[in-house]
């Protein structure tokens, strides 16, 4: 039975979505071969096909989270290492001021069928907000992928300058958790 904070972080339900049926490259390459715009289709679509880490059993691997905002230099967080330290060093963003979240990512083995990101922001101990984001299909590629997410605008006053709490996770469509992590914003009168 799943915990109340797993089920926090499970992704919304499309009414009606149904996922594609999972298939490999070499499934997919297999398909249809004398059609020939079909297979020009699946060369565009799946590229090289190159595994960027054969040896890293992984099919997602999440590099990178950066705060992004108009003016100022990206704030980034290395997901490679040890990211249990991360929600004890808080990225400081100044009251007020509108930022994005970047996640650089790989795909390597397969293609990956509805790639979400679904994130929890608490304050204290109590939830404030949780974003469920479909970031798409993609397939394996040497370089990493980068999915910026909207503009969001960081809250201000006396009583929106806090220390949040944020627990994310990087699903797909099989719900395959690729990466589960948790990281703090610190809401602050200004960047330092």
């Amino acid at each position: 039975m799943a915990s109340s904070q797993d089920k926090e972080l499970e992704p919304d339900v499309t009414v009606g979505y149904v996922a594609p049926e999972k298939k490999t490259l070499a499934e997919i390459s297999q398909l249809d071969q004398d059609d020939e715009s079909l297979n020009t289709y699946k060369k565009t679509l799946i590229g090289n096909a190159s595994k960027p880490f054969p040896d890293d059993p992984r099919n997602v691997i999440v590099t990178q989270l950066a705060i992004a905002s108009p003016g100022q230099t990206d704030k980034v967080i290395d997901l490679t290492g040890d990211v249990s330290k991360l929600k004890k060093s808080p990225i400081v963003v100044k009251e007020g001021v509108d930022y994005c979240v970047k996640i650089k990512f790989y795909v390597n083995h397969d293609i990956v069928a509805g790639l979400k990101y679904v994130m929890a922001t608490y304050r204290g101990p109590i939830k404030v907000d949780k974003t469920d984001l479909m970031i798409g299909s993609y397939a394996p590629n040497m370089e990493p992928y980068e999915y910026k997410t909207q503009m969001s605008q960081a809250p201000s006053g006396i009583a929106g300058r806090a220390t949040y709490k944020v627990k994310s996770v990087f699903t797909d469509d099989d719900k395959s958790n690729h990466k589960t992590w948790e990281w703090a914003i610190d809401i602050k009168k200004d960047w330092a």
